[in-house]
């Protein structure tokens, strides 16, 4: 495990200087005095301050400033040590807590850059999951977390899992019956395309807490050029009146619209907008991935930081100005979540999200419809990934510790980046395909997280500055997933 020395990381966006302490997480709005001396002083070296900023800045001025910053030292919010914390968090065993159920390998539309090939995963075999193969998921997760973790967490996916909509009712009713028996609480998702949302399925999804993930690309022309149905006809019209439907019938209940962008809308900004637009009140927008030149960044936008990340900055500045602006709708009483832009000020995430992030191969697995267990949907299709089977448990006794091995302490490249405990290491499938290995981060998906992060905490420090944030971004504590990782 490397050493993790302080590092900070500094940046102007829109005229605002920012500065995060990497370790301790803590987000500073700086003036450019402090964003100048910053570039010379570590902690100990006040004479070579005042002789690089002899002729710029007051000495009295100066003294001020590193007076502020060796307060902040003082109090390990500035060049602050690794806290010990991490080697805990990095020796525990593997607890399996999270399963992507893939109840449906088989979809309704034909999405060009579906990495799920349209819904069977490159097996040529459309298939539906039995209520026996998702009952014995639930078993072998409850037995997984027994005496070790209360919270639990389950996501029904596919292809389209509502192809599947009996097994769905059936293992949710499952689930609801042993929660009460072993003591636990489950959190439930579905991500959905919306074809297949009426009504009755709303209400029903709406009534069991079930969170929604749906998938809408923004605008219609964009939508219907990447997602045509099974019939090769555009599908935003169906997608969206279900999405808007159900949007405005969850009483209460979570949801969020997430999109995917292509080189054809690197003007993704106008999808949010239009989503907005329809009332969506959470969103995001994730690029492709993909090898595939007709809509991919992966070859085509290398050079320097490509365009998809300038419409990330773009994205920082609209999101405050007078377009789409967060803080713009909230003034009006119609605010929305951009969920790539929510960050708390003060520590960013808990210890484990840090590290880890999403936890795939050790705390979260999916499983397919003939029992197979696999790291996680991305992986689903490749025999060397096959982790085990719901009726025999996890058998590979070698891939859950590689994964679990796989945190930012233990990838060189992340070790001395000052984005790694907000992105904790990038998504492993996407590092072994395009990173060459899964030590190596993808080098484009790090451009486009770091200008996230960026845009992240400028938006909301502008919003803490005027005193805004409750409804748009919440508290910490509110932000926590109840994830069990602290239990």
């Amino acid at each position: 495990m490397a050493e993790i020395k302080p590092m900070i990381h500094k940046y102007c966006q829109n005229g605002t200087y920012m500065l995060l302490d990497v370790n301790s997480g803590i987000i500073n709005v700086i003036d450019k005095m402090t964003y100048d001396v910053l570039d010379v002083y570590d902690g100990t070296n006040k004479d070579a301050v005042y002789q690089a900023f002899a002729g710029t800045y007051d000495k009295k001025d100066l003294d001020e400033t590193l007076g502020e910053l060796d307060e902040l030292i003082e109090k390990e919010m500035l060049f602050a040590p690794m806290t010990e914390n991490f080697k805990v968090v990095a020796e525990e065993e593997p607890v399996i807590k999270s399963l992507c159920l893939n109840i449906a390998h088989d979809c309704n539309l034909r999405c060009q850059y579906c990495f799920a090939s349209q819904g069977d995963y490159d097996t040529h075999k459309r298939e539906l999951m039995s209520f026996d193969v998702a009952k014995h998921a639930v078993d072998l997760l409850i037995k997984s977390t027994e005496g070790k973790r209360q919270h639990c967490e389950i996501d029904f996916f596919g292809g389209e899992p509502l192809m599947n909509f009996g097994v769905v009712k059936q293992t949710i009713e499952y689930i609801r019956e042993q929660e009460k028996i072993h003591d636990k609480v489950f959190k439930l998702s579905l991500t959905t395309n919306g074809m297949l949302l009426d009504p009755a399925k709303v209400k029903y999804l709406t009534d069991n807490h079930i969170s929604l993930i749906l998938s809408l690309d923004g605008r219609p022309e964009v939508h219907d050029r990447m997602r045509p149905d099974a019939g090769g006809h555009g599908s935003y019209k169906t997608c969206a009146d279900n999405q808007v439907y159900a949007a405005k019938h969850r009483n209460g209940e979570e949801y969020y619209v997430r999109g995917t962008y292509t080189k054809y809308n690197l003007d993704f900004t106008k999808d949010v907008e239009h989503m907005a637009d329809l009332g969506f009140e959470g969103l995001s927008m994730e690029p492709v991935v993909g090898d595939d030149l007709s809509y991919a960044f992966i070859h085509a936008f290398q050079v320097e930081i490509g365009q998809a990340v300038v419409f990330f900055i773009n994205a920082g500045q609209v999101v405050i100005g007078d377009g789409i602006g967060q803080v713009k709708r909230m003034d009006e009483g119609r605010p929305f979540i951009y969920y790539h832009f929510i960050m708390d000020l003060y520590r960013g995430p808990c210890i484990a999200k840090r590290l880890r992030g999403c936890g795939a191969g050790h705390e979260y697995m999916c499983v397919v419809p003939n029992g197979d267990i696999y790291p996680c949907h991305q992986f689903v299709g490749q025999d060397d990934y096959v982790i085990g089977n719901v009726y025999d448990g996890v058998t590979n006794t070698e891939l859950p510790p590689l994964f679990r091995d796989m945190h930012v302490l233990n990838k060189p490249i992340c070790c001395d980046c000052w984005a790694k405990f907000f992105c904790s290491g990038g998504c492993h499938a996407n590092n072994i395909k395009y990173g060459s290995n899964i030590q190596t981060p993808y080098e484009l998906s790090c451009k486009i997280q770091k200008k996230r992060i960026e845009c992240a905490m400028y938006i909301q420090a502008v919003l803490a500055m005027r005193g805004q944030k409750a409804r748009l971004f919440g508290d910490p504590e509110e932000n926590c997933e109840g994830c069990g990782a602290c239990e």
